[in-house]
């Protein structure tokens, strides 16, 4: 069993693991070299969350005031792969902003659920509205989004139910997948999540749900069962009226316009 802390060689055609220093202090070592009058940092992700593997990357969050606009960077550092975003004490707003529009936060839960590594006294506040921004949950959808998005997914749905190329079809349910697991949580008023967020976003929400999600799906990819995926979907859209088709309608014009 390789060190926790180790990156992968490939030596005379065998992978071989090389130990990484410590994470903590290459991060501090890449502060004090790279942005040293920043003031704040922030180290986040699996690392400092205990859930690290020999492919986790170092997630860092820098608040520099020198900075007009932020950016982010990606770096080798040590052996680490090392993303940075930074941000003035002022562009942080902007993406939080733009996290609750998409309803994913990963910004704010960087700064909430980050170890800090320095601070000249401006996090704690910053800390606060990411929390704040993060109790509240993202912004509840309308009907007419519900609507909206009941249509697409019944579209999809159908286009699954209706095919014959078994190649189409792995195209078919990933769309599904994520368009299932969206309605179900922004219905609820949850954040959602992309990749390995798609499932921790339907964890924290609901354990239970989340385990038959992934049984159901697993079950199409494993055994190409396709009646398990089409009863759950039937099941997430019963609440709200059922499959939608007939009557839908988009961008049309009426009297009432003019």
């Amino acid at each position: 069993m390789q060190p926790l802390f180790c990156y992968p060689l490939i030596k005379g055609g065998k992978k071989v693991f090389k130990e990484k220093n410590d994470p903590i202090a290459v991060a501090n070592h890449f502060i004090q070299q790279y942005y040293p009058h920043c003031q704040g940092a922030i180290l986040a992700g699996s690392i400092v969350r205990g859930e690290g593997t020999s492919t986790s990357d170092l997630d860092i969050v820098i608040f520099d005031n020198s900075i007009l606009s932020a950016f982010r960077e990606s770096f080798y550092v040590e052996g680490w792969p090392v993303e940075v975003f930074i941000h003035n004490l002022s562009s942080y707003k902007h993406y939080f902003e733009l996290d609750c529009e998409r309803a994913k936060p990963s910004l704010p839960k960087m700064i909430v659920e980050g170890m800090v590594l320095k601070d000249d006294g401006l996090l704690s506040s910053i800390q606060g509205e990411a929390r704040l921004l993060l109790s509240n949950g993202p912004k509840e959808w309308s009907k007419a989004t519900i609507t909206l998005k009941r249509y697409f997914l019944t579209d999809v749905l159908d286009d699954f139910i209706g095919s014959t190329t078994p190649e189409e079809d792995i195209f078919i349910v990933h769309t599904l997948l994520e368009l299932a697991s969206e309605f179900v949580l922004r219905v609820n008023r949850q954040w959602v999540g992309t990749s390995k967020w798609g499932y921790r976003a339907l964890k924290q929400f609901d354990e239970s749900f989340a385990h038959k999600f992934i049984e159901v799906f697993d079950a199409y990819y494993k055994h190409r069962d396709k009646v398990k995926i089409i009863e759950l979907v039937d099941e997430i859209l019963e609440p709200f009226g059922g499959r939608l088709f007939e009557g839908f309608s988009l961008g049309k014009s009426t009297s009432n316009d003019h």
